[in-house]
């Protein structure tokens, strides 16, 4: 399975914000949208990636004020992105060992989504249990043989 099934499964929206946003724009955004990350977008541009936990760790250092503050100021720079063709099983194993929960989806140049680790694990789960009922039916003798 690849990246590409995940995307086709549960669509291509991209939130996204831009660097000079308030915190607290991000966090309406996230909450509104029900979503765990945006994309941070100059123009056309994708220059980071800002998550529920860049603005907690935000709130914790800098309390209140924090809703003040520009996004630029806060959000993640050093960005690993997946491809289209990425294997499913190699991307959750990215994720895990870097500790991140959102990966933006490049194609061509352009972001063309974005996969949380829950999107992988939902997908892999799924592809578990069509097996695991394949290999009873299987079994117990459900295919002619």
């Amino acid at each position: 399975m690849k990246v590409n099934d995940i995307l086709e499964a549960k669509g291509r929206d991209v939130f996204s914000i831009e660097p000079d946003s308030t915190l607290k724009d991000a966090i309406n955004l996230i909450i509104n949208n029900k979503i765990g990350a945006l994309l941070v977008m100059e123009k056309k541009d994708f220059v980071g990636i800002i998550s529920e936990r860049d603005l907690i760790r935000e709130f914790h250092k800098s309390g209140g004020d924090a809703l003040g503050k520009k996004v630029v100021e806060v959000m993640t720079t050093k960005i690993v992105v997946g491809i289209l063709e990425d294997d499913i099983e190699e991307v959750e194993a990215l994720m895990t060992q870097n500790r991140f929960r959102h990966l933006p989806i490049m194609h061509k140049g352009e972001v063309v989504g974005v996969i949380s680790i829950g999107d992988v694990v939902k997908m892999l789960a799924a592809n578990r249990e069509t097996e695991n009922r394949y290999l009873k039916d299987y079994i117990e003798g459900k295919y002619p043989a």
